[in-house]
């Protein structure tokens, strides 16, 4: 798949996904709704957040990390867009439950990070190149 396809596909996957979020945030009663209305809007927020942050992190890689191939860079951006959605995802749901403090987050952070380095070790950045992904 080319990074044009890639992005338009992202790109609409996540409007999508931002369009289904507000429905229901303006049709679900938080107050009568079942746990079903809470899972599609802690769903629904969490694929929208993914979308988001992959699209924002990616570009961010590719305008000032030329070390990298721009494979390694949506795969990176990917990973953790999911990282960081689960973490803003948590975090709602134990502030909904009255259970958030500064050290749950704390943990929630440490957790998450020890995540990223083990995903990090286990798939070493190998596509770094020394001239550059594009020939510069």
């Amino acid at each position: 798949m080319s990074l044009t396809k890639y992005l338009i596909l992202m790109l609409v996957a996540t409007l999508f996904c931002w369009t289904s979020f507000l429905i229901i945030v303006y049709s679900v009663d938080p107050f009568s709704a079942p746990p079903l209305g809470f899972a599609l809007f802690y769903l629904s927020l969490f694929f929208s957040l993914v979308g988001t942050l992959s699209i924002l992190g990616f570009l961010f890689r590719y305008l000032f990390n030329k070390n990298q191939f721009v494979s390694q860079q949506v795969v990176t951006s990917f990973r953790q867009s999911i990282l960081f959605s689960i973490l803003v995802v948590i975090a709602l749901y134990l502030q909904s439950k009255g259970l958030v403090t500064w050290w749950n987050l704390l943990i929630l952070v440490a957790l998450l990070a020890v995540v990223e380095v083990f995903l990090q070790k286990r798939h070493p950045d190998s596509a770094t190149a020394e001239e550059g992904p594009r020939g510069s």
